[in-house]
């Protein structure tokens, strides 16, 4: 919450400028509009300015020395009652602006009696002008001092109480999100886990016959390694991710993702590998320098070659040719997967169940990257750019 600056003029650690400021301005009344008639007044006004500097540490003991002094001067008939008297006015303000309590009530009194004590020969026929006079010079910066103090502690309790608002918004935001995680999670445990665990077991068993028959295809067996294999990886992701969405701390080493630090270009080779299996061609071309990069962007480049080399080997089928091209230039990861379409058409924007390509898409926006994916002069194109290095505009979790 940004403060306005007339706070700032009355903040409690600018008091000695405003103190310095008072005492130029008493300093260009002497010099400029009424200089003092004689050594005994420009004495007066002397201790005058001294007392002034003085307020800006002891404000309280400075009010009193100037009510005795604007006593003084009263009696000895000098020229600087006026100026003097105003200055003990702004010293009032000013003490009724730090302090609150009896101090600023002794002041407010002891000036209040020094200007009646100098117009003491006029009671009591003049009690009324004198009562009007000592409410003007004592009582009114009293009550200025005393509205500022007050407005400003108000503006400062509502400052506190915006930010614990928004500290309590905030754990109210972190309980709903992990709140939000944990159904997830548990989902995620309680359906999807638990069936590709009956995949993985039923694979397996469908090995175990196959071998003890004597009968089985070696085609068939390869196939079915390579369905046990990639299931049981889907599990142990599940398993991690599932651990993530429960773990409440996302900043710790085991929360990034499924990418160890470095393992980058070999984690895109074994994407690669696999999609070989299924009967795509994939070339690729892997910057080394891949390797540097964090594991938040390291998964988000896993995760975009996964999708796009799955989506190639979906729509093209057998015999289509992908290539995977992913690079660092310029601190900007580059991505790029172009695929034939194995000769056949591809749809122009992802079907019903289409959300592969909108996760990559929000994966790359929450980065601060782009990405663009649509059929190209043969088959389809993907590309991506996201930044290499951490942002600070980025949104934090």
């Amino acid at each position: 919450m940004n403060r306005p600056w007339i706070e700032f003029v009355f903040d409690k650690r600018f008091a000695g400028i405003r103190i310095l400021v008072l005492a130029g301005v008493l300093v260009g009344y002497f010099l400029l509009l009424q200089r003092p008639s004689g050594a005994r007044d420009w004495g007066l006004a002397a201790v005058g300015l001294v007392v002034c500097l003085a307020a800006g540490r002891w404000v309280f003991g400075a009010l009193l020395a100037q009510s005795v002094l604007l006593v003084a001067a009263h009696a000895l008939g000098a020229s600087t009652v006026a100026p003097l008297k105003v200055l003990a006015a702004v010293t009032l303000f000013e003490l009724a602006v730090r302090q609150s309590g009896r101090r600023v009530a002794a002041g407010a009194t002891a000036l209040a009696l020094a200007v009646a004590v100098n117009r003491f020969e006029d009671l009591p026929g003049e009690a009324l002008p004198v009562l009007y006079k000592m409410g003007i010079v004592a009582g009114l910066p009293l009550l200025l001092g005393a509205y500022v103090r007050v407005t400003r502690e108000a503006a400062l309790h509502a400052r506190e109480y915006a930010a614990q608002q928004e500290v309590r918004a905030q754990q109210q935001l972190l309980a709903a999100r992990a709140a939000e995680r944990t159904t997830i999670a548990r989902e995620l445990h309680d359906l999807v886990a638990h069936h590709v665990s009956s995949m993985v077991l039923r694979v397996g068993v469908a090995r175990h016959v196959t071998a003890a028959t004597g009968t089985s295809d070696p085609r068939i067996t390869d196939v079915l390694d390579d369905l046990h294999a990639s299931a049981g990886s889907a599990l142990t992701d599940l398993r991690r991710l599932v651990t993530v969405l429960r773990t409440q701390d996302r900043t710790g080493p085991d929360s990034s993702c499924l990418v160890a630090p470095g393992a980058l270009p070999t984690a895109l080779e074994s994407v690669v590998e696999h999609s070989r299996q299924t009967g795509l061609t994939v070339t690729s071309r892997v910057d080394p320098r891949l390797a540097r990069l964090d594991a938040v962007r390291g998964l988000a480049v896993l995760r975009l070659a996964q999708e796009g080399l799955a989506n190639a080997a979906k729509h093209g089928g057998p015999g289509a040719h992908a290539e995977l091209v992913v690079r660092v230039a310029d601190d900007t990861v580059h991505v790029q997967i172009h695929d034939d379409g194995g000769g056949r058409p591809r749809p122009p924007a992802p079907g019903p169940s289409g959300h592969g390509l909108i996760g990559m898409r929000e994966r790359v926006d929450l980065l601060g990257g782009r990405m663009d994916a649509g059929p190209a002069a043969q088959g389809w194109l993907l590309t991506a750019e996201l930044p290499a290095f951490a942002s600070s505009m980025e949104p934090q979790p």
